[in-house]
């Protein structure tokens, strides 16, 4: 928790609030029992109605000021505990914005959605219970036993029998609940796991008819979760039974002994009914410290998960004296090598390439050619397994990575738009832009076409993920939007697919005439996309198989030849 705690720094007043102002709430729950002994064993007894009144209204005030006292150590206690788990929160995210692809493929989607959502608010609510109920169970109990000793030390020897009794068996369920607690949060990674491919591909699950399929798998990861659920709450079910018979054995063993005593005249009744309070407070006190432990059991799950996401180093290290400043757009790649993981296989293998600044570049070849991993490489979404990968004539390792990604612009085949308007969208490329620059940007992305039929035009609302565009459409913006960091190199990464041929050729057009003083790298599965760089590089298997114009890769590479041959008879037959 020592890594949690400087979280708590904001909440502090909160958290110190809390305890002290449940500290006097026990106080007085305690002193209603002993004013309520003294009516009955003085007012009463010698008939004595103003006693009765007198210590009847100091009952009422005590019970009054212990309710806001709880009142208030509530809300300090929700405010601490619920600002913390913000805090613990955001600070999560941060880590997570910072890992490398390596990083994030450590994760599964869900995984990381359950341990931000669920898991940080179950830290919460440990934290506002260890707050309140960590604080007023364990005060409780020790008050109320001392109470019970001052009123009768002889019959309070009872509690010898009930307390050893209630916390071993406290114990006992305290460790076998333990790994299901783990085993819960498991599951529900699984269940958001299988929700959220689902909710991404509905489309596809609708026009193949799958529903009840899905529903099939959805029902037995939901299955497997209320079952681990209830195994656990089997367990914990026993506790309460088992603790109203210790309460209720130590009541009646109380009113036995206890009565003998007032026959004797050892004893007031007065005394036997607060004791019998204390023996309620007691042993529900010892209830609730059981409860606590089991969301603490809960609470130490979702902290491991947390500090799995913390303890998560980046593997994009940044050098304390690096570089801010990328001089042009040359890219160059010296034997350059690969893999994912550390015992993974080579993705990538002995590439050597040199690209000039303004130049641009076409990059084609099979399905699992690493085409995308090698491009990737060079604004640091991954690191070289060995050689290097320089930009503007320095290692990428040695720059700093915003300064870095500032100069790169990355356009995804399946880029994202974020909900807001176009407008927003376009100034994530910058901030700062004016209407006419998001114009020109448009207009270079051949998107200006289409948005300035909007009715709000740049205002137009943009849906969660663009969903209210076209796929041609989002390309165009996801272009538009790279091309307003006015970077000195731009990735195209098969972000033309989903526009038509007409389309696609004003936007190189638009590119040559505008852009020539940016290096262009352009990842193309139709050759016509790319067959007007200045070089074309193919690729295949993890390597570079050749490297030429169109015209000489037409005579010196047999696969773009094959490409070539399988489109040009696509486009013959369509």
């Amino acid at each position: 928790m020592k890594q949690f705690l400087k979280h708590m720094e904001k909440y502090r007043l909160f958290a110190l609030l809390s305890p002290i102002l449940m500290t006097l709430e026990v106080f007085t729950d305690i002193a209603v029992p002993y004013l309520m002994s003294r009516i009955v064993d003085v007012g009463i007894v010698n008939q004595d109605i103003s006693y009765v009144i007198r210590f009847g209204i100091y009952m009422i005030v005590t019970a009054i000021i212990g309710m806001l006292f709880g009142i208030f150590s509530a809300y300090a206690g929700a405010k601490a505990g619920y600002g913390f788990a913000a805090e613990i929160r955001h600070e999560t995210f941060q880590k997570v914005q910072n890992f490398s692809f390596s990083n994030l493929d450590q994760f599964k989607v869900s995984s990381l959605i359950t341990r931000l959502t669920n898991d940080c608010n179950t830290i919460g609510q440990v934290t506002m219970m260890s707050l309140r109920m960590g604080i007023r169970a364990p005060l409780m109990m020790t008050l109320a036993l001392v109470m019970s000793f001052r009123i009768n030390s002889s019959l309070a020897t009872i509690f010898a029998v009930a307390l050893p009794l209630t916390a071993g068996f406290i114990l006992f369920i305290l460790a076998k609940a333990r790994p299901l607690f783990f085993e819960i949060q498991e599951r529900v990674d699984d269940v958001n796991a299988i929700i959220r491919e689902n909710l991404a591909g509905i489309g596809v699950v609708k026009s193949f008819n799958r529903e009840k399929y899905e529903e099939a798998r959805f029902k037995k990861r939901n299955d497997a979760l209320m079952d681990t659920a209830m195994k656990a709450i089997s367990i914990i079910i026993l506790l309460m039974p088992f603790i109203h018979i210790i309460t209720y054995s130590t009541i009646i063993a109380a009113l036995w002994f206890g009565g003998k005593q007032i026959v004797a005249g050892s004893m007031g009744r007065g005394e036997l009914m607060s004791f019998i309070t204390y023996i309620t407070q007691v042993l529900i006190s010892l209830m609730m410290i059981s409860m606590f432990f089991m969301q603490l059991l809960r609470g130490i799950a979702s902290k491991d998960r947390i500090l799995a996401i913390w303890n998560t180093k980046s593997e994009l290290k940044e050098k304390n004296n690096s570089v801010h400043e990328v001089q042009d757009g040359s890219i160059s790649f010296n034997d350059v090598c690969f893999r994912y993981y550390e015992d993974g296989d080579v993705v990538l293998n002995d590439i050597n390439l040199q690209i000039k600044s303004g130049e641009t570049v076409g990059i084609i070849g099979s399905t699992g050619s690493s085409k995308s991993t090698l491009v990737q490489l060079i604004p640091r979404l991954y690191d070289v397994t060995r050689g290097s990968v320089e930009v503007g004539g320095i290692d990428v390792r040695d720059y700093d990575l915003k300064s870095l990604r500032d100069q790169v612009a990355f356009v995804l085949q399946h880029n994202t738009l974020f909900s807001g308007t176009i407008r927003s969208n376009m100034l994530w490329g910058n901030e700062g832009a004016s209407d006419e620059q998001i114009i020109e940007a448009l207009q270079k992305a051949q998107a200006w076409e289409f948005v300035s039929k909007l009715t709000d035009k740049l205002d137009s609302k943009v849906e969660q993920g663009g969903d209210n565009f076209s796929g041609g459409q989002k390309q165009r913006l996801t272009i538009a939007r790279a091309l307003m960091k006015d970077p000195k190199i731009i990735i195209l990464d098969d972000s033309t697919s989903a526009v038509d041929m007409t389309t696609d050729a004003k936007i190189q057009l638009a590119f040559s005439k505008n852009l020539d003083h940016i290096t262009t790298l352009i990842i193309g599965q139709r050759i016509s996309s790319i067959k007007h760089a200045d070089r074309i590089v193919v690729m295949e298997w993890g390597k570079i198989e050749a490297v030429g114009t169109h015209r000489e890769l037409l005579t010196s590479s047999p696969i773009y030849q094959e490409i070539y041959d399988s489109q040009q008879k696509g486009v013959v037959s369509a």
